[in-house]
């Protein structure tokens, strides 16, 4: 209780001092009273939500509408809060020039300056819309991205092989049945050789699939459609009544992605052909650096395969690649990954910046990278989690062509 009692507190504080700016911008009290309205609104509606229940660290759907009106509150305030202080400040420090080597008799501090307090507000109003338009239309704002990848030693016969991969589909958090179903059209409309997913299908639970398998049966490629395993697939962020029931969670989602037509690949691999030439699709467990789920046995993986073949490998977790795939002396040549998310929030235009918070965090976070001759491919994800939006990073469909060094 005493948490919840310092949260509020300070977000008291930090909604008093916002308003500050409104009402010296404002000559009008009805719109510092709609300010007030609106503050107290967010907060009752995510202390309604999240105080007295404790349901695994994924949240659920009004939960995470909840948290993201919460955020665009909170970055209003905070952004004009920055301005204000700064002023108050300079206001201190000219009261007390005033007070020491002026004039005045009585320490006074000037009055705000309402042009400050206006760009304050006009300025905090950009993210505070950028995150509600986010929740509105962001998340399902699907973008196809597709890469052109040269190899030397790619088999002829898969000079111009093309390849779809989606990730991170998180069905728990889906809420429009029609712009998950363009999602699904968009990715056919590709007519890409094969479809990849590379992990975490549920946020917890595989009966979050349950309404959506009969869309994301209906993708198709004339090679097939495989998948593996991500952290969230293991249904580890919510409480089980028994291990027996989380085991048996685990293994009704392998059923249901069979079922959806995919082959799930688990620390195992398969060769797709064309005529006499083959590439190795290799799929491993989650594995990811610090407290992440380390399921995956790369060495398990690979067993049968030739250290000579073209290999593609499929792992959820971009430090994977980092830790492990990129130091090992099978040479991976194409690694397809996920998890990041690219935060579902930052600055993207392609070939002139492409940043997140994320790269705080990951050093390979979104869209194609290459170390000691070996790529990646990290894919912002399908869907969406906890912040039920996404602002500036966008759903991802990747296209990958693969083509061979030095043919026409």
């Amino acid at each position: 209780m005493l948490r919840w009692i310092i949260f509020l507190f300070i977000y008291s504080v930090l909604g008093f001092y916002a308003l500050q700016a409104v009402k010296t911008v404002s000559r009008y009290p009805w719109l510092q009273y709609l300010f007030i309205l609106l503050s107290l609104a967010v907060i009752g509606n995510f202390l309604y939500q999240f105080m007295g229940t404790d349901e695994g660290r994924v949240l659920s759907r009004p939960k995470s509408y909840a948290f993201g009106f919460l955020l665009a509150m909170l970055s209003f305030q905070l952004i004009t809060i920055i301005f204000l202080f700064g002023e108050d400040i300079f206001r201190l420090f000219v009261g007390a020039y005033q007070k020491v080597f002026g004039t005045e008799k009585e320490f006074s501090i000037p009055s705000r300056r309402r042009f400050l307090s206006a760009i304050a507000l006009g300025i905090a109003a950009l993210p505070f819309g950028a995150l509600l338009l986010g929740m509105y239309k962001g998340k399902y704002n699907y973008k196809v991205l597709r890469y052109e990848l040269e190899f030397d030693d790619l088999p002829e016969a898969f000079d111009g092989y093309q390849i779809t991969q989606i990730s991170d589909v998180h069905s728990g958090s889906f809420d429009d049945r029609k712009k998950v179903a363009y999602g699904i059209e968009l990715i056919n409309s590709q007519k890409s050789d094969v479809i990849l997913f590379t992990g975490d299908m549920v946020n917890n639970k595989a009966e979050e699939m349950r309404p959506w398998t009969d869309l994301f049966a209906q993708l198709q490629a004339k090679d097939g459609k495989y998948s593996i395993l991500g952290n969230h697939d293991y249904g580890d962020y919510v409480s089980w009544d028994t291990e027996q029931g989380k085991k048996q969670n685990l293994e009704d989602l392998k059923t249901m992605q069979k079922e959806m037509g995919f082959d799930l690949l688990l620390d195992s691999h398969r060769y797709l052909t064309k005529g006499n030439d083959k590439i190795a699709l290799v799929g491993v467990e989650n594995w990811g650096r610090g407290s992440f789920k380390k399921a995956g046995d790369l060495n398990r993986a690979k067993v049968g395969i030739s250290k000579d073949d073209f290999k593609i490998l499929m792992s959820h977790d971009p430090s994977h690649w980092e830790d492990v795939v990129i130091n090992d002396d099978y040479h991976f040549h194409l690694t397809l990954s996920g998890h990041t998310h690219g935060m579902q929030f930052g600055i993207e235009i392609p070939g002139w910046v492409k940043w997140s918070p994320v790269k705080w965090r990951y050093k390979y976070w979104a869209g194609i990278y290459k170390e000691l001759g070996q790529y990646i491919n990290v894919n912002r994800g399908f869907g969406f989690i906890g912040y039920p939006g996404r602002v500036g990073i966008w759903p991802e469909i990747s296209v990958i062509t693969l083509k061979k060094k030095g043919l026409t």
